[in-house]
């Protein structure tokens, strides 16, 4: 009966779960009134094995807990309830509490850093390009973007030309075409050679003087002739001159 008066005792504070006491119904329970054995008590064994379960996986979760503090708070390895036998919710709740409050501390630290390299970036990019104001980011971005896809479209186009693989970087592309001058450059000046019959430059400047005086006296010999005969056509000078013998 004692043991019944201290579960009742028990029952009846307000911190008591509501669930707990189940009066019996019937004419069982006036019997069980009468003997005073039982009052609605007979559920409590399965409720405290429930309980022992839950107190066990209370300690299974204070240490995951621990275990995730750890990680995320790895300075904070002082644990007062590490050698209690019996955890309660309110550990739990703080170390749950320590580890949101970190978390919130993170993310506001995180999002200020976000905006600093953000600024910096733009910052960086107005001096890069040489923009003086906000406004001209967008519009400059633009620019950049269409010139480097024209840039990308030419070397494109020139590494199928010179015949080079794609993944040949632009010093390769620009030694190339270098070459193809000095070939090029060559070839020309063998012709000039040719053409005037010599090997030495000296020469060839040589001639081109002689030319620069012999020309305009010809041409303006040819120029009156034309006017004199009356023609346009310089093949009709030769003609035009038998005729008048």
């Amino acid at each position: 009966l004692k043991v019944l008066s201290r579960i009742d005792s028990i029952l009846q504070s307000p911190r008591a779960p509501p669930s707990i006491f189940r009066p019996s119904k019937g004419p069982v329970q006036n019997y069980i009134k009468e003997n005073g054995q039982g009052c609605g008590f007979e559920h409590l064994p399965l409720t405290i094995e429930m309980w022992a379960d839950q107190l066990v996986a209370l300690k299974d979760l204070h240490r995951s807990l621990r275990k995730l503090s750890l990680e995320l708070l790895p300075w904070n390895t002082k644990d007062p309830q590490d050698n209690r036998e019996s955890i309660r919710v309110e550990d739990l709740q703080l170390i749950v509490d320590a580890i949101l409050e970190e978390l919130e501390h993170k993310e506001k630290n995180s999002q200020t850093q976000s905006l600093q390299t953000l600024s910096a970036i733009v910052s960086h990019f107005q001096k890069l390009f040489d923009v003086n104001s906000l406004n001209g980011v967008y519009p400059r971005m633009n620019e950049v973007y269409t010139k480097l896809g024209e840039m990308t479209n030419a070397m494109r186009n020139l590494h199928e030309l010179l015949e080079l693989d794609s993944s040949a970087p632009p010093t390769v592309v620009v030694d190339t075409v270098g070459k193809l001058c000095d070939i090029i450059n060559k070839n020309v000046t063998e012709q000039v050679q040719q053409l005037l019959g010599t090997q030495d430059i000296h020469s060839i400047i040589n001639k081109l003087e002689e030319h620069e005086c012999f020309f305009p006296p010809f041409q303006a010999l040819i120029q009156d002739l034309l006017c004199l005969l009356e023609i346009s056509n310089v093949d009709d000078i030769l003609p035009a001159v038998q005729n008048l013998k």
